[in-house]
């Protein structure tokens, strides 16, 4: 069993609640890094990008000899070529929502894991498909707070899944993390998952 320390590079409490799930111990360090898409950036080039950025800003504040394995991960709602990322304010989350409304839309979920000697990445791509949101409705889910903070205005784990008709890859990839991903880069870092389950009942 690897002794690395595990580092995940975000402060989202949905991210930390799945890597939970994987039974491995963790620390949080947030990352701020500009997220300004680049121009002729692809949307799956985008998410990956700020995965493997993420990842190299949270390396970059470790000692060179230290031995810990940073992961990082980055999701992005993208609908008719459209990048819905967070919404600045209500009116934004507003008009995001209408978008989505009573149409199929892609979450594209990048997942990067570095050590100083190296770098992998993997993402999932999910069709999530919306009922029909009325603008009264929208407001009011605005009203709940949740939408604030999540690339396109909602939260599939939250009060957002109401508005989910279908779904078609990863569940837990629309909410930040795909774990299926996740699970096969650590492993590539000798992190085994449920070891956090091991250990307590070795104690």
């Amino acid at each position: 069993m690897s002794t690395s320390q595990l580092i995940l590079a975000s402060a989202s409490t949905r991210r930390q609640q799945l890597l939970t799930q994987l039974g491995v111990g963790f620390n949080v360090a947030a990352q701020h890094i500009d997220e300004t898409k680049h121009p002729e950036e692809t949307p799956v080039d985008y998410a990956c990008r700020m995965a493997v950025e993420k990842a190299r800003s949270a390396l970059h504040t470790l000692l060179a000899e230290d031995a810990s394995v940073v992961l990082a991960a980055d999701t992005i709602v993208l609908c008719e070529g459209e990048v819905l990322g967070k919404p600045a304010n209500k009116a934004a989350a507003l008009s995001m929502l209408s978008t989505l409304s009573a149409k199929s839309h892609w979450v594209l979920s990048a997942v990067a894991v570095a050590n100083h000697q190296r770098e992998s990445l993997l993402y999932s791509d999910t069709l999530v498909e919306f009922r029909r949101i009325d603008t009264t409705e929208a407001a009011r889910y605005w009203d709940t707070g949740e939408p604030a903070g999540k690339a396109g205005s909602y939260a599939i784990q939250g009060f957002g899944a109401a508005f989910v008709k279908s779904i078609s890859g990863s569940y837990s990839g629309v909410m930040g993390l795909p774990l299926f991903e996740t699970a096969q880069l650590l492993a590539g870092f000798g992190v085994a998952t449920w070891q956090a389950e091991l250990e307590c009942a070795l104690e």
